[in-house]
């Protein structure tokens, strides 16, 4: 089980966008080797507008970032025109793009992974998903099968994010 975070965004689509969160989550290791952890951001589908307003809102973010939905995976540590950064800190991660900035809690084995394999897999899900709310937990069946479905997969963008750490 994991919880949502409310994330803030910016005046510009606040209101079609509504309730901005994310959640992290890791997956299993394959052959001993550890994979890149999961950061998923979505809207709850509050917005002024209704959902669908809300869904439109997001394609349109996305595109302003540089990503595309359906795409691939886009790496933003070789791509200077995707502006989003990752902090991974202490288990918080910090997440800071245009129009979405989140902070959220994240379990050891999340960070252990962030670490080892130097960035994360982050999915920017157009579809809302009233059903994450933030604060209160999400079981893994929920997760897997708002993540897991080709609707929310296919209409998402995908990207691979370096992860930064603060010296000292």
């Amino acid at each position: 089980m994991t919880s949502t975070n409310t994330a803030q965004g910016t005046p510009q689509y606040a209101p079609l966008l509504g309730t901005l969160t994310v959640i992290p989550w890791t997956g299993e290791a394959s052959d001993g080797e550890r994979n890149p952890p999961f950061l998923l951001a979505y809207s709850l589908g509050d917005g002024r507008d209704g959902a669908d307003a809300g869904a439109e809102a997001m394609r349109a973010v996305i595109k302003e970032i540089g990503l595309h939905t359906g795409a691939g995976v886009v790496d933003a540590g070789e791509s200077p025109n995707v502006p989003i950064t990752l902090l991974v800190q202490a288990g918080r991660a910090v997440l800071t793009m245009p129009y979405l900035k989140a902070q959220c809690a994240v379990p050891p084995e999340w960070e252990e992974d962030a670490r080892a394999t130097g960035g994360v897999y982050f999915i920017i899900a157009t579809r809302p998903w009233p059903e994450g709310t933030p604060g209160k937990p999400v079981s893994e069946e929920a997760l897997r099968a708002f993540v897991g479905d080709e609707e929310v997969l296919t209409g998402a963008a995908h990207c691979l994010v370096p992860v930064s750490s603060l010296r000292g």
